[in-house]
């Protein structure tokens, strides 16, 4: 939240916009003026500060959740998997015993310090950590990351100013390397960690891969995250969870009565770690790769595995005419969102519905929306997003984006 407010993001991200790329269903979602957009970032970050110091941590975490959910319903060209990684965390803090030592909470509250939780309240988070790092592997089990090579060999050369590894970062097999080591990395490290005689070189391994992976690439904060999650995998008694005058010998011998889930609960639970796990499924369902139609793309942890980049104009037809002009999208659109906007299909089918909207307001009826839009993934030739022939304004029909070749 501090990020956003000190390096403009807030500005550039959800005031400068004149149109926003709301979500299916959230159309009503809207950012706030100028000075109200940024009290609530500063807002977010106040909760942000009352989880960590453990201050009314339910209170501070399900206002979390709210405030930093209504920032990405806002608009679509803002999603990042961390950002969606921390809406779950902080869901899932909103109902996990967080407080019970070393918090505020617990020094306000007596009654509230324990020794002991439950023990899926610990797998569960450890499970919501395994679940980004298992289905990160699996989105790289494909042809472009495997057999190309296929984004690493164009974005490690560009790293070359590097010292002492920047003059390898442009050989091939190095490109290789790192395409399957980090393939391997991410589908096996969550099972490293659940084990005792594994936990400690897997996690000297994720270390230096994740600060690897921030040096060499610019992903924000999730290498941070990722390294301050895998710490719940850890065993209890580490670092002296259970009393700072106990030992971990003590703490590892610590039990006591079974706690049993209630029903409610173990259906909830249920629900949510089902849904964790189909949600990144869902992909399988539509053909053709992810990455290039952006069906089941996004929340599905799909980390570093697509360079995609493009271009789109929008032209207005007349079908009667036979005769068309062109539209401008920049009294809408930020050059960044005009970015994001160029990559996905279903965001350009977006804007042509606005601009159709617009041209009726206008007077002008009848007049079709049309894109001729050009993308190119992970190197390959440039080609056809969409059907330039199609009228991205109105219904459409199956097979207006045009399948990958």
């Amino acid at each position: 939240m501090l990020r956003l407010l000190a390096l403009g993001w807030v500005g550039e991200l959800f005031v400068a916009p004149r149109f926003h790329f709301a979500y299916p269903g959230f159309e009503w979602v809207r950012a706030w003026p100028s000075f109200w957009m940024h009290v609530h970032v500063a807002g977010l970050a106040g909760c942000a500060l009352g989880i960590a110091l453990g201050y009314r941590h339910r209170v501070c975490s399900g206002l979390f959740l709210m405030g930093f959910g209504y920032l990405e319903l806002i608009d679509q060209t803002t999603y990042l998997n961390h950002y969606y990684l921390v809406m779950l965390l902080a869901g899932l803090l909103v109902v996990l015993p967080a407080q019970g030592a070393w918090s505020v909470d617990a020094w306000r509250n007596p009654a509230l310090r324990r020794d002991m939780v439950p023990a899926w309240t610990v797998n569960l988070l450890r499970f919501q950590i395994g679940v980004v790092y298992f289905f990160a592997g699996v989105a790289k089990l494909n042809a472009d990351w495997l057999g190309r090579a296929q984004p690493l060999r164009i974005w490690l050369p560009t790293r070359m100013d590097l010292p002492l590894i920047g003059s390898y970062l442009d050989q091939t097999w190095v490109a290789y390397a790192a395409s399957w080591s980090g393939a391997v990395f991410d589908l096996s490290i969550p099972f490293l960690l659940l084990f005792r005689r594994t936990r400690l070189p897997a996690f000297a391994v994720l270390v230096v891969f994740h600060v690897l992976t921030w040096r060499l690439f610019n992903i924000g904060l999730f290498p941070w995250i990722m390294m301050v999650g895998a710490l719940m995998f850890f065993p209890a008694g580490w670092p002296l969870m259970h009393g700072w005058g106990r030992s971990r010998k003590e703490c590892g011998k610590s039990r006591g009565p079974g706690l049993p889930v209630p029903r409610w609960q173990g259906v909830l639970l249920s629900v949510y770690v089902t849904a964790q796990v189909v949600i990144p499924l869902r992909e399988f369902v539509y053909p053709g790769p992810s990455a290039w139609s952006y069906e089941g793309f996004n929340f599905a942890w799909k980390v570093m595995v697509a360079e995609k980049t493009g271009h789109v104009t929008f032209h207005a037809w007349d079908p009667v005419r036979r005769s068309g002009w062109r539209l401008r999208t920049s009294d809408y659109l930020t050059p960044r969102q005009a970015v994001m906007m160029a990559q996905d299909p279903h965001l350009i089918r977006i804007m042509a519905r606005r601009l159709a909207a617009d041209l009726e307001a206008q007077g002008h009826a009848g007049i079709e929306v049309r894109a001729e839009a050009v993308a190119t993934l992970n190197g390959r030739p440039g080609q056809a997003l969409v059907d330039p022939g199609v009228n991205l304004g109105g219904p459409l029909a199956e097979g207006w984006i045009v399948p990958l070749r």
